[in-house]
């Protein structure tokens, strides 16, 4: 019996099937062409199956497959516990309790994302992870969101915040903060979800897990992955949800919101916002020194936070048919 054979009588119980399908987010079908040799598995694909494998399953398979080569190290995987380690939680708490106020928000959302990053993408196949905050209120509603901090890994660049945007009902984030509800949606380039979302370069497959404290909300956790259904696995999703909350502690109490208190408009699309966002630095920090000898003097995160304001009100009077300015 070669590897094939063996994942295919493996498979020929067809919940079993589902359920390995379900765990490494492929298709059944997908299964069925390894194990008829109508397709070979990549080799994060196929340390995914071996992870999905009872232990005694995972052994057979591993065997069967150094018959076909001597080399199987790049198949080595981790099978401890696929649980946000309590070390790192102890760090967060730890962290929202003696780190500064002025930096509490960054400091545990890039601890946070960094080790998110690292759990669900160990492969380095491609994910970006963004805080999505919402923007404060406007007329006593919040109109928008802000993509806030946010990592990734190849082919997205470590600090993808440096292309954010503003959010609104138009997109995956808005939907999820508005129903408090996480969404994924498997192949963004065709939607059969009927989600409202955008895509933008490399992303294949996204998921929005909202960011609560005390039934109010305060935004969102998003990814995005270069995979097809890769936020499908029932445990990945557990694993979004930890991070998740593990990211309200950076906010105050006061930064969440009310489910009703939030009416968000439909956003231009990102080519159109980025002119706005020219020379963004810039004008912070000329925010910043117009006021550096006055008794308003203000920090740099109230100077930035001042400037998406700015821009906020600039984007949300933007018709759809308004031309460039």
């Amino acid at each position: 019996m070669d590897w094939r054979e063996f994942l295919s009588s493996i498979i020929s119980n067809n919940t079993e099937r589902d359920r390995i399908a379900s765990d490494i987010g492929v298709h059944a079908i997908t299964l069925v062409r390894w194990a008829s040799g109508e397709s070979t598995p990549r080799p994060h694909n196929m340390r995914q199956l071996l992870r999905a494998l009872p232990k005694q399953q995972r052994n057979q398979l591993q065997q069967l497959l150094e018959k076909v080569s001597s080399d199987i190290s790049e198949l080595e995987i981790d099978t401890s516990e696929q649980d946000i380690p309590h070390k790192f939680m102890m760090e967060v708490l730890e962290a929202r309790a003696s780190i500064p106020d002025l930096l509490r928000f960054w400091s545990i959302t890039r601890l946070v994302l960094q080790q998110a990053l690292k759990q669900l993408d160990p492969e380095r196949i491609g994910m970006a992870i963004t805080v999505v905050r919402c923007m404060p209120l406007r007329d006593g509603k919040i109109r928008s969101l802000r993509e806030s901090v946010g990592l990734g890994s190849p082919p997205w660049g470590g600090d993808v915040e440096e292309k954010a945007l503003l959010l609104g009902a138009e997109s995956l984030a808005g939907h999820v903060t508005v129903s408090c509800r996480l969404e994924q949606i498997g192949d963004l380039r065709t939607n059969k979800t009927f989600l409202p979302a955008y895509q933008v370069e490399h992303e294949v497959s996204a998921v929005a897990c909202p960011i609560m404290y005390a039934c109010r909300v305060a935004g969102c956790l998003l990814l995005s992955s270069t995979q097809v259904d890769y936020f499908v696995p029932e445990a990945r999703l557990q694993l979004i949800r930890g991070y998740a909350h593990l990211v309200s502690l950076a906010f105050t109490p006061d930064e969440f919101y009310n489910p009703e208190d939030i009416a968000l408009h439909i956003m231009p699309p990102p080519q159109r916002q980025q002119e706005h966002f020219d020379g963004f630095r810039r004008r912070v920090l000329q925010r910043m020194q117009s006021l550096s000898d006055s008794e308003r003097r203000i920090s740099s995160t109230d100077a930035e936070q001042q400037e998406w304001q700015k821009i906020e009100a600039t984007l949300l009077h933007l018709l759809p048919e308004d031309p460039p300015a």
